[in-house]
């Protein structure tokens, strides 16, 4: 323990000057959870805390969950030792504690009612909106308010849920929840909100110390805990931002761009089932489990595993580049529709590449 505190004070010290301020919070978050991980692994393996492999899963070997208590502990440890909270990071912390929890208990017993979850959700949106994060573009009348609350209730839980839904394979949901963190830190860094780039950047740290261990072979899951947890803060996270002061429709697309890969799953695996009618009411799409999600129609298609994750990671950074473009000067711009158009050739490549290779 000793040598931990020497390492994370030495780190501070080098790192501490304002403009190298946000590495030093991304290396502690990444630390922390490097090395908390193996911990939890451990701890689940003795309690049993496991994912016990069933017709709906790919893993064919019981995994330790608990992976998404080392990022929430890594993650909080790093708010609450180096931020000064704002009453709006309060809602963001009490809020996600509170999904925490709740995905914690599910993980523990092994599954609980839809309804304890929506409840445990809806709390936590409430404490959001208490503490004045909350979408504002709507007139101030009413009627407006109450639109704004309603948008943001379906954003909060939308994607707390989406990013749920999309942890179905190795490493993706924990990869894509680090590059939608790096890209708010991006566009955090382009229009000054050194606050909110320091709580991204930290998230993004935590969300890779953690991939180590969770990228396939996984030796440890993030769990309902982990997953809900983060999408609960970039929900937040995006909200909380002030992504453009005088022009609403930045402001909410930006948000969208850069979590646009778990909306259009959560859209298109919510259209098709209650299409085909596998989904007849919440209860059902939230505890619905199966292999429609769009890593699973690659694997189908014939990528690998690793293969998929990789493909949406480059989608999601793609996408992610779109969302900082449009906050960037005309200069940085250039250089981000350079790495954009690069992104789009190399997905192009992956499906010739895979398009060429006989059907089995």
């Amino acid at each position: 323990m000793k040598t931990i505190t020497f390492i994370l004070e030495n780190i501070y010290f080098f790192l501490s000057g304002e403009k190298l301020r946000w590495l030093y919070l991304f290396l502690f978050a990444f630390l922390i959870t490097f090395l908390l991980t193996p911990l939890m692994r451990y701890i689940a393996t003795r309690l049993k805390v496991l994912d016990i492999p069933e017709k709906r899963k790919i893993h064919k070997n019981p995994i330790p969950l608990l992976g998404g208590s080392a990022i929430y502990l890594s993650y909080i440890s790093v708010i609450f030792l180096n931020f000064s909270f704002s009453i709006e990071l309060k809602g963001i912390v009490i809020g996600g504690t509170i999904v925490f929890l709740t995905g914690l208990i599910d993980d523990i017993k092994g599954g609980i009612p839809a309804s304890w979850k929506l409840l445990a959700q809806t709390g936590a949106f409430l404490t959001l909106v208490l503490c004045g994060v909350k979408l504002s573009f709507l007139p101030n009348t009413w009627w407006g308010n109450a639109g704004e609350i309603i948008l943001t209730f379906i954003w909060v839980v939308g994607i707390t849920n989406a990013v749920n839904f999309f942890d179905g394979m190795d490493g993706l949901a924990t990869g894509l929840a680090a590059i939608g963190s790096l890209s708010f830190f991006l566009v955090a860094f382009i229009t000054g909100q050194t606050y909110l780039g320091y709580l991204t950047i930290a998230l993004a740290g935590s969300c890779l110390g953690f991939l180590e261990f969770n990228f396939k072979p996984a030796t440890i899951f993030l769990g309902d805990a982990g997953s809900t947890f983060l999408g609960f803060t970039l929900a937040g996270i995006a909200v909380m931002g002030g992504w453009a002061e005088n022009n609403p429709k930045v402001a909410l697309s930006l948000p969208i761009l850069l979590l646009s890969v778990f909306i259009f799953d959560m859209i298109y695996i919510t259209v098709a089932r209650v299409w085909d009618g596998r989904v007849r009411s919440f209860k059902e799409w939230i505890e619905y489990t199966g292999k429609d999600h769009l890593h699973h129609r690659l694997v189908s298609l014939g990528f690998s595993e690793i293969q998929a994750v990789l493909f949406i990671y480059l989608i999601a950074i793609g996408l992610g580049l779109s969302g900082v473009n449009l906050k960037a000067g005309s200069d940085l711009r250039i250089y981000l529709e350079l790495a954009q158009g690069f992104f789009i050739f190399v997905v192009i490549v992956i499906l010739m590449v895979e398009g060429k290779k006989p059907k089995k």
